[in-house]
């Protein structure tokens, strides 16, 4: 193969690969201008659409990482999108809250596929270093998806409706659909797992017990709480709180993905530098310390929209180096034949996570920023907490050894 063909391939790989890392995203961050719009025409408490869309991604997940290590990465991907289609169909014809919901997990059970799987490729095909390197690559893509999305959710609130929104993601998961074609197979037949679906369930209980997995697991799981509280809550606080107009939300709301990008082109140089715990350890720390900024401007007042705009601009960016970062350091500490569950694993407890997010908000609001601040900064500082655990009991098997 020349290597014009070589560098064209893996362009078009990172591509389609963003595209369906992306189907989170599409799902939840295009409709978020239009939530106090859907709440007064559903009739009901529309965060439970983010509950019920995070709650069939993180269940589905744990069922088709095993199936993927059995079959492949090809086929799981085909039947997800389609299911992703069709559950965006269902959405854009519902017509109260419980159907909506309904409608949602199902989207959910397809849209999952494509981050997991996504993840599971990249580490098919390359080393520690080098995922963590794609990865950053691929959320430094993948940072568009979060500026365009709210901003095109937004537009079209203002020329047609809300139920706009839910068509465009049908079209846009047709056409991932079509894309997958495109892709090589990257799970080999020697690496096929040959056992029976309840064996490789069993796969889970291996990865719970495997101590280095878990604490890269928690750790972006934990920030990814942070994270969706953020997307949940931000609508809220700005629309509702602070009267931002809906077709402005989308800049305030993508310009933390300007810091996702920037520090993700950074860490493709980094991880070749420094140790994927050293960085983590570094980007957790400085979460916490925007955490804790976020905090004061909340309680107190201080420095108003700018102030929360800010910290939480700070909290946002550091997801640049820990979503790559854990990923790529989570998948390595496995064998290849578990791969799959691993990143199913992961991808339920990272995505699942949001639901804890919903709910506290839902929960404990107080129609002001606290609470999404006060959640953000905890589950901050447990996603540091995490971090720092494991490399302190790798630090004492050295020492033992």
């Amino acid at each position: 193969m020349s290597y014009q063909k070589k560098v064209c391939n893996q362009y078009l790989f990172m591509v389609i690969l963003s595209g369906l890392m992306g189907c989170t995203t599409l799902s939840t961050d295009i409709y978020l201008p239009a939530m106090p719009d859907m709440e007064k025409a559903l009739g009901g408490n529309i965060e439970l659409s983010i509950t019920g869309f995070l709650i069939g991604f993180a269940i589905a997940q744990l069922v088709w990482g095993p199936v993927s290590d059995r079959v492949g990465r090809k086929k799981p991907l085909y039947i997800g999108m389609a299911v992703f289609t069709i559950g965006s169909v269902g959405c854009a014809l519902s017509n109260s809250i419980i159907e909506m919901v309904i409608w949602r997990i199902f989207q959910a059970t397809g849209a999952c596929v494509g981050p997991m799987l996504a993840r599971s490729m990249v580490r098919d095909l390359y080393n520690r270093t080098e995922a963590a390197r794609m990865l950053s690559a691929l959320m430094t893509i993948l940072a568009l998806a979060p500026i365009v999305a709210p901003l095109a959710g937004g537009v079209l609130l203002e020329i047609w409706s809300w139920r706009a929104i839910f068509w465009l993601m049908a079209a846009l998961s047709a056409i991932l659909f079509v894309t997958v074609s495109f892709l090589p197979e990257t799970l080999s037949d020697e690496n096929k797992v040959k056992g029976s679906i309840s064996h490789e369930m069993r796969c889970y209980l291996k990865l719970a017990g495997n101590k280095s997995y878990m604490a890269y697991t928690l750790c972006v799981a934990f920030f990814y709480v942070a994270i969706y509280a953020f997307i949940t809550g931000s609508p809220f606080v700005y629309i509702s709180y602070f009267h931002i107009d809906t077709r402005y939300y989308g800049l305030l709301f993508g310009v933390n993905m300007i810091g996702v990008s920037s520090i993700g082109m950074f860490n493709r140089r980094l991880v070749t530098r420094y140790s994927l715990d050293r960085l983590l350890l570094f980007s957790t720390m400085v979460a916490c310390l925007g955490g804790i900024g976020l905090f004061a401007s909340a309680y107190t007042g201080v420095g108003g929209i700018i102030g929360i705009i800010s910290f939480v601009f700070v909290m946002f960016s550091m997801n640049g180096i820990i979503a790559s970062c854990t990923n790529a350091a989570a998948l390595d500490v496995v064998p290849a034949n578990m791969v799959g569950a691993a990143a199913a694993l992961m991808g339920a407890l990272q995505y699942g996570s949001g639901i804890i997010s919903s709910l506290l908000l839902a929960t404990f609001s107080s129609g002001s920023p606290s609470t999404m601040a006060w959640i953000m900064l905890l589950f901050a500082c447990l996603s540091g907490f995490a971090i720092r655990t494991n490399v302190k009991d790798k630090v004492k098997t050295f020492i033992i050894q």
